[in-house]
């Protein structure tokens, strides 16, 4: 990750995390995305690959465009512009979302080595959902590696990797899934950079 910003925002009774990261020069884009309890409720991408080709495109100039659409993702949340779209995708996960569900969420970090045991569910009726497209990231890392992988037919998946080098900022384990119009996500707060188990529920 080239560079990016995560601010947890109140609006009433309720707290969003929005975080925003740019996905580096293998994927030249800007994504924002706003978590409740973990949960994906929108997400924002400006793709940038035309501005990185041009010779006066600096890290700068990314890192204020990073900023500014981290702001301006705020400032329409706190004014109310995103709450249709945040309602609408509330209801249509309870109704016919997909859940990410984390089988391992005290012992998935240990001796600097990850391993996920995921399961994908329907909401619904908590039925496996198989063929599932599954990415799991350390938000927080030096470096946006993702890693991917698919369920089965009962709605398993196994990702596992070595802890990548860990920036100064928030460290958490990022989830997420996808199956047909479907998407859910889990974010995991990692309390403590030692290599034992470290985890717990944003």
């Amino acid at each position: 990750m080239s560079s990016g910003f995560n601010t947890d925002v109140a609006c009433g009774q309720r707290v969003f995390h929005v975080q925003t990261e740019d996905r580096g020069p293998s994927h030249p884009s800007i994504d924002t995305v706003v978590y409740q309890n973990g949960r994906i409720l929108h997400r924002h991408s400006t793709n940038y690959e035309k501005l990185a080709a041009s010779g006066e495109f600096t890290a700068e100039m990314l890192r204020e465009r990073v900023e500014n659409q981290h702001r301006e993702l705020i400032e329409s949340l706190r004014a109310g512009e995103l709450d249709a779209e945040i309602a609408a995708a509330e209801e249509k996960a309870v109704a016919a979302g997909i859940q990410v569900q984390l089988l391992n969420p005290t012992s998935w970090l240990a001796g600097g080595r990850v391993l996920l045991e995921v399961v994908i569910v329907r909401r619904v009726d908590s039925q496996p959902v198989s063929g599932a497209r599954i990415q799991a990231l350390i938000d927080g890392a030096l470096a946006a590696e993702h890693h991917t992988a698919t369920s089965d037919e009962l709605g398993h998946a196994t990702i596992e990797f070595e802890l990548p080098p860990l920036g100064k900022g928030d460290l958490a384990l990022v989830i997420e899934a996808e199956s047909n119009s479907s998407k859910d996500g889990v974010r995991f707060a990692m309390r403590s950079r030692a290599k034992s188990p470290a985890a717990g529920s944003a």
